[in-house]
């Protein structure tokens, strides 16, 4: 398969890279963001690209709007979505989101809660604010991003400790801190903002 790319189209910023003019056989569109709706149209997630494709070729969503790219194969073209909506209507619990590396980094927007250095998700690591070995645990409340220098600085010790002081204080990732952060991508994306701002 090979991409190809459409000018004019704008992407959404902040932790996914942007989507720039494709050379063949690079796949950075398929990791573009991908506003998801319920079949209410009420925004309940972001996705990749990628995963979005494979739910409308499984039949379980559909495509509200493209991003501009358009993936080939031998047989078809298709544009990539920039926002899909689900087929089914699926209940959406009030609870916080599963705590997870992934859900801790978007919370986070990608950010080092130390220095604030917004950075790739691989260069990121999950530090634990009062150390586990001091009786700290894994939870919402006690896990935030950190560069590797600053979890170096840090070390077994607590942030006042090491002269160091958290950005703001890390709460569970809920429903609101969810749509707050689609609010914040949609910015950059036209197609996003008349399904957020309802």
């Amino acid at each position: 398969m090979r991409m190809e790319h459409d000018p004019g189209s704008r992407h959404a910023a902040g932790m996914y890279p942007p989507a720039a003019p494709h050379r063949h056989g690079d796949g950075h569109a398929l990791l573009s963001p991908v506003l998801v709706l319920n079949a209410s149209y009420e925004p309940i997630n972001v996705c990749a690209a990628r995963r979005a494709l494979v739910l409308v070729l499984k039949g379980v969503a559909m495509t509200e709007e493209e991003n501009g790219h358009f993936l080939h194969s031998a047989r078809v073209a298709m544009r990539l979505p920039s926002v899909i909506r689900l087929l089914e209507y699926r209940r959406i619990p009030h609870q916080s989101r599963a705590l997870s590396r992934k859900n801790i980094l978007l919370r986070d927007r990608n950010t080092c809660q130390y220095c604030g250095t917004v950075l790739p998700s691989s260069e990121l690591t999950l530090d634990h604010v009062i150390p586990r070995s001091r009786g700290g645990s894994s939870t919402w409340e006690n896990l935030v991003a950190c560069c590797h220098p600053c979890n170096r600085r840090k070390g077994n010790q607590f942030p006042a400790e090491a002269g160091m002081k958290l950005m703001r204080e890390p709460r569970a990732f809920n429903l609101h801190t969810s749509r707050h952060i689609m609010r914040l991508m949609g910015r950059s994306d036209d197609k996003w903002r008349k399904y957020l701002f309802y």
